[in-house]
């Protein structure tokens, strides 16, 4: 029995009750401490599944389901095979609920997603190479606030290194935000919205702003509205370089947002080696009175590859964190420590091997 024919024998012969049932019977409430916010409107759970393409006879894992309003339509549209990753341990006798009446495999995950490594989450049959088509892999969720930023972060770094989830390829990912949020990740060049997210997310994806749901659709109502993102994951991102490398970058440009360039890449640099940054901005042919947020990451990546030809000259301003150092002594100071530090140790092992 193929996987339509099989959601469609779920919703005729295995009725359940209504999400606000389930929540009445099982007295399930939203945790205030970890931004839970329930989305109960039928017609947009099944608009942000649409969202994420055909998952007809795919794996689709979703994060943080809750009491399962999104899963339903994840099953309903023809998924393979389906694992919910949930840390609130409330929602587990409603998942199992749904998993008694589901027609598909369906795996439930009791885990923090923030920690969780999907390496061997999926079925090898489902992996990929990376330069082939997308993976039948989904993963789908709508997220609490303060999980989602880091949370893409994380999964963006994934993804620069193949790992996690993309150790089975070009996985795609379908994700709700607060609305700003989401507005920063596609924001283009010139927006006041343009910012270290922005690059950090398209450098490595194709981003996709599907839709806004107004905050009042959710049960209990945020403050802001929530946007849904589709990620894509590119071939090759735009600037072939090391992820931390690229993220230090941007963080040191979009540090005061109105800065110009000759200002804010100074903090990339100690003290007495901050005329490195004008001569970043000459090799990338980048004026100094230009600011972050006019610049593609196509120009940014210029930055970066003189950056890197900088630091593969002299090694130890890889290290260097504007954020940590009070000023170019103390850098200097902290260096030597680690030094003599690494001196000592080689100077006991080659004593502990002779005796």
């Amino acid at each position: 029995m193929c996987a339509e024919q099989s959601a469609k024998k779920l919703t005729r012969l295995l009725p359940l009750p209504t999400i606000r049932d389930i929540m009445q019977m099982y007295k399930v409430r939203a945790s205030r401490r970890l931004s839970q916010n329930f989305l109960l409107n039928e017609a947009l759970n099944h608009k942000i599944v649409k969202s994420a393409g055909k998952i007809k006879q795919a794996e689709v894992c979703e994060v943080g389901p809750g009491p399962g309003n999104i899963t339903r339509s994840i099953i309903h549209k023809g998924a393979e095979r389906v694992i919910v990753i949930e840390k609130d341990p409330q929602f587990l006798p409603t998942l199992e609920m749904l998993k008694s009446a589901c027609p598909v495999p369906f795996e439930i995950i009791h885990g923090d997603i923030l920690r969780y490594n999907f390496e061997k989450t999926f079925s090898e049959s489902k992996r990929k190479p990376w330069e082939d088509k997308y993976p039948d892999i989904h993963i789908i969720g709508n997220l609490p606030f303060n999980v989602a930023t880091p949370l893409i972060i994380r999964w963006i770094r994934d993804i620069s290194l193949k790992q996690n989830a993309w150790s089975y390829g070009r996985v795609r990912l379908t994700l709700t935000f607060q609305k700003e949020v989401a507005e920063r990740m596609v924001a283009p060049v010139m927006t006041a919205q343009r910012c270290k997210l922005s690059v950090m997310c398209q450098n490595w994806c194709f981003v996709d702003y599907k839709f806004t749901i107004p905050g009042k659709a959710f049960l209990p109502k945020p403050d802001v509205d929530v946007g849904v993102v589709h990620f894509k994951p590119h071939i090759n991102p735009i600037i072939p370089l090391p992820f931390v490398l690229i993220e230090k970058v941007v963080k040191a440009m979009f540090t005061g947002r109105q800065k110009f360039l000759n200002n804010s890449l100074k903090n990339l640099f100690p003290e007495l080696k901050q005329d490195l940054a004008v001569r970043m901005l000459e090799e990338s042919e980048i004026h100094p009175k230009t600011r972050a947020m006019q610049l593609s990451v196509e120009e940014i990546g210029r930055l970066c590859f003189s950056y890197d030809k900088i630091i593969k000259e002299e090694p130890s301003l890889r290290k260097y964190d504007h954020h940590k150092t009070k000023d170019d002594s103390s850098w200097q100071i902290k260096e030597e420590e680690e030094e003599h530090k690494l001196e000592l140790w080689k100077r006991k092992q080659i004593e502990d091997e002779f005796y």
